[in-house]
């Protein structure tokens, strides 16, 4: 226990003082005829370091002393091990593989070496300091139009920064150099809604069911558009009127796929939905598990898979944006996305259900999410705050 405990001692400046006789003072007196100052001293959680820090007072030796006792019996207060960025960002690349998606991954270690290629990979992770992240920051902004990129790489390099601090012990507490680099403030742009009428126009000019299916999900069941193309028939529930949101393990036929934020959900499916899903399990091949990926597709990604030229930011299906586009022309609509249909969804659950719903529905890991990007003001909220105004007006004129 004895080599767990911080200490403080004194820290002799001069030789032991003598008297006139030059015999050296007895200890009780050194204190007032000898020059010192004050050492915290404690062991590596291994007890093969020793580590010390010195102060001009007592006091401030055991004030330290205390902060840093409570970091050794967490196993916390070891001097960081040296590494350089180059050498980090490889480790962290391989660590993270399977703890966050592949894309999540892959914008991570896009951040890091962006950084990487600013500082130099050889700088040791101890010597970066907010300067260098400022510096990093500025360049970025000078290079990169969209402030929004920026923001979002002052996010990515804070979060990577924590995790060299804990769990992996490369830099001491409160050393994150990106903690306290503030996002630019960036004009948020207009939340994109469709309306009904919009979604209705969509239906009438999508030909085939497959098409009519995929809208009618995206607009009736808020999924994201990777979560539609994953599913299987095993994921809808005709019963109980309900869509699941699963992960899907890689077998001889499925492909591995997780969610996003690695959320598994249920939502709710509209009878129109259902019809439509009905139909197109009648034309489905006998025992094929996937709903909108064909079974032509299905073999030529497992090819791509063998010879190592696939990965999880591949298209499963090919050109679907294009084709939606097209579609979305024909139907005279001037701007919609597949995604404007999720977030009508979610939007159009805001109208009824509390937040905490609409969050769980939506799939988001932070109820902030669903607040700032989906509860967005439509046409008609406008018009009802106009005839509100109205009547208070009027109200105040007549009194």
């Amino acid at each position: 226990m004895a080599i767990e405990k911080v200490g403080v001692y004194p820290k002799w400046l001069e030789p032991v003082p003598k008297d006139k006789n030059r015999k050296p003072l007895p200890k009780s007196e050194w204190f007032k005829r000898r020059r010192h100052r004050w050492i915290t001293r404690w062991y590596s959680s291994d007890q093969k370091m020793r580590y010390g820090k010195v102060f001009d007072t007592r006091k401030e030796a055991e004030n330290y002393a205390a902060k840093i006792q409570k970091q050794v019996c967490c196993g916390k207060a070891d001097k960081p091990e040296n590494i350089t960025l180059h050498a980090f960002l490889l480790e962290h690349s391989r660590v993270m593989k399977g703890q966050l998606a592949d894309g999540s991954v892959q914008d991570q270690n896009r951040a890091l070496r962006f950084f990487e290629n600013f500082i130099g990979g050889s700088t040791q992770l101890t010597k970066i300091k907010p300067r260098h992240a400022e510096a990093f920051i500025a360049h970025r902004l000078s290079t990169v139009p969209s402030v929004a990129t920026v923001n979002k790489d002052i996010r990515t390099l804070r979060r990577i920064f924590s995790l060299a601090i804990e769990p992996r012990g490369y830099l001491p507490e409160g050393q994150n150099p990106f903690a306290k680099i503030k996002e630019r403030k960036v004009t948020e742009g207009e939340i994109r809604y469709a309306e009904t009428e919009e979604y209705y126009l969509l239906m009438e000019e999508a030909k085939n069911t497959w098409w009519r299916a995929l809208l009618s999900i995206g607009y009736g069941s808020g999924l994201r558009r990777n979560e539609i193309l994953h599913l299987t028939w095993k994921d809808v529930d005709f019963d109980g009127q309900a869509i699941k949101v699963l992960p899907k393990k890689k077998t001889s036929n499925t492909i591995a796929w997780e969610p996003k934020n690695h959320r598994k959900r249920i939502v709710p499916m509209s009878d129109e939905t259902s019809k439509l899903l009905a139909s197109l399990q009648l034309e489905a091949k006998e025992g094929y598990p996937y709903i909108f990926i064909s079974p032509q597709r299905f073999q030529h990604i497992k090819t791509r898979q063998k010879i190592g030229k696939w990965s999880s930011r591949s298209e499963v299906i090919n050109n679907l944006d294009r084709h939606f586009r097209i579609l979305r022309r024909k139907a005279g609509i001037e701007e919609c996305t597949i995604h404007d249909l999720r977030r009508s969804a979610i939007t159009n659950w805001a109208k009824k259900l509390p937040i905490q719903v609409v969050q769980q529905l939506a799939g988001h890991t932070s109820i902030e999410t669903t607040r700032k990007y989906y509860l967005s003001v439509r046409p008609e909220d406008l018009a009802s705050a106009n005839e509100l105004l109205k009547e208070v007006l009027s109200k105040t004129k007549n009194d």
